[in-house]
């Protein structure tokens, strides 16, 4: 119980020096602002974030080039020549766009771990991920802290509910997940998409996108399947009661069948006994 209340205290923590860390890092002597070389940077390996939009991008690169980087990136020191980078890919990426030799980056010095919550954090807190990508970034810090998705909720300024829809996302196969992440069908999609067998759930997005249904069409869609699919398997269940019916009126029972419901009428004490040996 000890160890979880640390492992959250650590995580409001790294909240914390996310909010302020341009403030909080600038009057620091350990960690400073430097001019360092973008080709001695490298991604950060634990960037939740695969895809970026170039257009986006191209806007953010002519930003900068008419007022210059405003806000400076957040590395890790690894070395003399090496450096990660903790926050900022996007304003890196347009800095390399815009082919600088060198960006204006704030050094920091965290271990491996911390190094990987803070992509995370930075991420879910500044940048527009995609479902699937929130997804994994929300999966990693449960996993990292072993901590209760309300606990990460608390912490992350998110309801308990919005986590855990999102985190059902990863429930969808794979291809799914990439049209989530082209665009092609929205989080609402996703989301009643959830829970459907696999065969099924291909079924349901190939005709959302095939007919350009939107999410209640989508919705209607699926309940009309499903209801079907009850009135089939019913269908299946009380053949299985008329059999049964059949059965036993070869034994010489009086039984009759409504629906699902099967009544057997015993004429007297032996007729039971009979019915409790054949169980038998």
């Amino acid at each position: 119980m000890a160890k979880k209340s640390a492992l959250g205290r650590g995580l409001s923590s790294i909240l914390a020096d996310i909010d302020k860390v341009y403030e909080k890092e600038l009057g620091s002597s350990e960690n400073r602002i430097e001019e360092i070389d973008i080709e001695l940077i490298s991604p950060n390996p634990y960037q939740p974030r695969k895809n970026f939009d170039k257009q986006a991008l191209e806007e953010l690169a002519g930003s900068i080039k008419e007022y210059g980087l405003i806000q400076p990136i957040v590395v890790l020191k690894k070395d003399e020549f090496s450096y990660i980078l903790i926050a900022g890919e996007r304003r890196f990426r347009a800095c390399k766009f815009l082919k600088k030799d060198q960006i204006k980056a704030i050094v920091l010095n965290v271990d491996d771990k911390k190094l990987r919550e803070l992509a995370l954090i930075e991420n879910i807190q500044r940048e527009n991920l995609n479902p699937i990508e929130l997804a994994h970034s929300y999966k990693e810090l449960l996993e990292i802290h072993n901590i209760t998705q309300e606990k990460l909720a608390d912490l992350i300024h998110k309801s308990r509910s919005q986590i855990a829809n999102t985190l059902r996302l990863l429930n969808l196969n794979e291809q799914t997940q990439n049209f989530i992440i082209e665009g092609k069908i929205s989080q609402g999609h996703a989301k009643v998409l959830v829970g459907l067998e696999k065969e099924n759930e291909k079924m349901i997005v190939d005709t959302i996108i095939g007919q350009k249904l939107n999410v209640r069409d989508t919705e209607k869609l699926i309940k009309n399947f499903k209801n079907k699919k009850i009135e089939k398997n019913s269908g299946r269940k009380y053949q299985s009661m008329i059999k049964l019916e059949e059965k036993l009126n070869t034994l010489e029972f009086k039984t009759q069948v409504k629906n699902l419901k099967l009544t057997i009428d015993f004429m007297n004490e032996d007729e039971v006994a009979k019915f409790i040996k054949i169980l038998d």
